[in-house]
């Protein structure tokens, strides 16, 4: 089978700058060295310029972007400016560089109008599935109110799948949702999981004045909202400080959040002060540094619709770096890190709190755990296994383009 000879792609990218998303840069990456070339339209970073170019094939055009908050105005203000502008400057990109496929990364789930104004004009639509967005609001606002929105995100979540040429999801978890609430042909859609990859992320040397913190060292990567379990983190530390006796723990929480204030003042309430650190965004090579000088790593999303059906890559980044985990007993967590970690019965932080002092108490455990994670992920789990499935599915994509366009039949 030979591909079509359009390898042009635009890039639809909301919920972060391409310099904090790990999933699109690790894909745009790959279809760089596959021979694509890539027009990215994403929010620009502090101090980044409008324009970048990456390498040969990768394009950067940043917009500012909106002020961030919390609630339903505020994301529709958020999705609303996003997606306008994101339109307009995809007018631009198509008069000077062109693209022959519109590739949409949720959140929103809103890009299908980008998608489908350009199906008008014969380009492809592929829609990346990173996130249950109706399941994840659900999480951040359970209220009768939002039961509405949550009606209103799935109709547009069904419309972005059908409107699309091609799914790319993370987990046979998504592909199943698809399937089944989309109705989405399974030959529609491409597993691409996320996956570290082993040239950013892998041990180096411990940092010693960090080392010399605590006697044990806990990690936690990520972004800290309101659905990825933060307060069953605090409250885990607590338990192991003032009642499990184990006062000789530093915790480090990598990663940005607007919450931070409220976390703050819980870790205050819950006299933990001495024992956790937030550090905000930090590079790639501080995050490592970090990481491969704690002991155990956290994983304490608790379970609901959302969290139940997600991938994370923090996960397969601390087996990666050889670092036994600690987590809440979900599905996806299960088929990711299999032996490298202890899972606590759902939502129980009190044993969330147990399992981190039973691997404090046993390193050989800690050892074996390592031994696993590393074996997993470079036999199965790591970026260069995955990459090839979003080739083939990119090169599937254009060659039946290129030999019948949708909707057309096949002559006799």
């Amino acid at each position: 089978m030979s591909p079509s000879t359009n390898k042009r792609i635009l890039m639809l990218l909301e919920n972060n700058p391409y310099s904090e998303d790990i999933r699109v840069k690790h894909e745009a990456t790959a279809l760089d060295e596959a021979g694509y070339t890539l027009s990215i339209i994403c929010p620009r970073p502090k101090n980044g310029k409008f324009y970048e170019e990456i390498s040969d094939g990768i394009s950067l055009f940043q917009y500012p972007a909106p002020i961030e908050g919390e609630g339903l105005l505020a994301y529709i203000w958020e999705y609303g400016y996003s997606v306008t502008v994101m339109f307009f400057l995809s007018l631009w990109v198509a008069l000077w560089k062109g693209f022959d496929v519109v590739h949409t990364h949720n959140p929103p789930d809103f890009m299908f109008v980008i998608g489908g104004f350009y199906k008008l004009f014969g380009k492809q639509f592929v829609f990346d599935h990173h996130d249950l967005a109706p399941e994840n609001y659900m999480a951040r606002f359970d209220s009768d109110s939002s039961k509405l929105v949550h009606r209103f995100l799935i109709s547009c979540e069904k419309l972005t799948a059908k409107m699309a040429d091609h799914l790319i999801v993370t987990n046979e978890s998504y592909k199943e949702m698809n399937q089944i609430r989309s109705d989405i042909s399974p030959d529609r859609i491409t597993i691409v999981r996320n996956g570290p990859d082993e040239e950013r992320i892998h041990p180096v040397e411990p940092d010693p004045e960090l080392r010399a913190q605590a006697g044990t060292l806990l990690g936690y990567v990520g972004i800290m909202g309101p659905q990825d379990g933060i307060e069953y983190l605090l409250r885990s530390i607590q338990i192991l400080v003032h009642e499990l006796k184990q006062t000789d723990i530093y915790c480090i929480l990598i990663g940005k959040s607007n919450q931070l204030a409220h976390y703050r003042s819980m870790v205050n309430e819950l006299a933990i002060n001495d024992h956790i650190c937030f550090t905000g965004w930090i590079s790639d090579e501080e995050l490592v540094r970090i990481l491969s000088t704690v002991d155990i790593c956290l994983v304490p999303d608790p379970s609901n619709p959302f969290n139940d059906r997600c991938t994370m890559i923090k996960i397969m980044e601390y087996m990666a770096l050889g670092k036994p985990i600690v987590a809440f007993d979900l599905p996806e967590h299960r088929y990711s890190a299999q032996d490298a970690a202890l899972y606590a019965r759902n939502n129980n932080e009190a044993e969330f709190a147990a399992h981190i002092n039973t691997l404090i108490l046993h390193p050989k455990m800690r050892r074996a755990m390592s031994r696993a994670g590393k074996r997993r992920v470079r036999n199965v789990l790591a970026w260069h296994h995955q990459k090839n499935n979003l080739i083939a599915a990119y090169e599937q994509l254009l060659y039946i383009k290129h030999q019948k366009p949708i909707g057309e039949p096949q002559s006799s």
